[in-house]
């Protein structure tokens, strides 16, 4: 979708870093509305910034770890057509985790939990790997045949034009005389091209 020139590009990065972290958190809020919001009386920002939502001890502290983990599978499939470069994918990803990190000290301070820590961790990870599988696997696609096709006429055609190209400028360099058969009707087949002596046009010009 954005990828484009091998040129570095810092608005094409800051663009696709912004629509990949506005898409995961979009993603998130659905899986957090469908899995938690079925058991809490009222859904807000704790579930997303709030390291203490992230817990084992409860139901619902599990359905806020399996939302983090779909949203960075779906992550991982934006990947697929927001960078498309599987060398970018560990680089958006840990790009998205720290943004995500300065979020939530901002909204709830340090992270003081170890389960918190590990489920980013795991997140990175899910979402970089995965990426990388599916951007890979996109790259490596064989090439239609239709495409193929297309490809290999091209050196043939460009040979046949040198070709035409280098026939015309020997007739407008070598002095050429046309030699038709036998009946005295014009054959292409039967036409010869003969280099003329150059002495031979000084003494009778008119018969070529």
């Amino acid at each position: 979708m954005f990828y484009g020139a091998v040129v570095w590009d810092p608005w094409l990065i800051v663009a696709q870093i912004v629509c990949l972290q506005c898409l995961y958190y979009i993603t998130l809020g659905l899986f957090l509305s469908i899995l938690v919001g079925t058991r809490v009386s009222r859904m807000s920002l704790v579930y997303f910034f709030d390291y203490v939502a992230v817990t084992t001890t409860t139901v619902t502290g599990w359905c806020v770890i399996a939302s983090f983990l779909l949203s960075s599978v779906a992550g991982a499939v934006y990947m697929l057509y927001l960078i498309e470069r599987f060398k970018k994918c560990w680089d958006f990803s840990a790009t998205l985790y720290i943004i995500h990190l300065f979020i939530c000290v901002v909204y709830g301070g340090w992270p003081s939990s170890i389960t918190w820590w590990i489920l980013n961790g795991s997140g990175i990870a899910v979402m970089a790997l995965l990426g990388e599988h599916l951007c890979r696997k996109r790259e490596l696609q064989e090439i239609p045949v239709s495409r193929r096709r297309e490809l290999q006429e091209i050196p043939l055609t460009r040979y046949r034009s040198s070709k035409n190209f280098l026939l015309e400028s020997l007739m407008d360099i070598l002095p050429l005389k046309l030699t038709c058969n036998f009946s005295g009707d014009f054959c292409p087949s039967t036409i010869c091209l003969e280099a003329v002596d150059a002495s031979h046009l000084s003494q009778d010009p008119s018969q070529y």
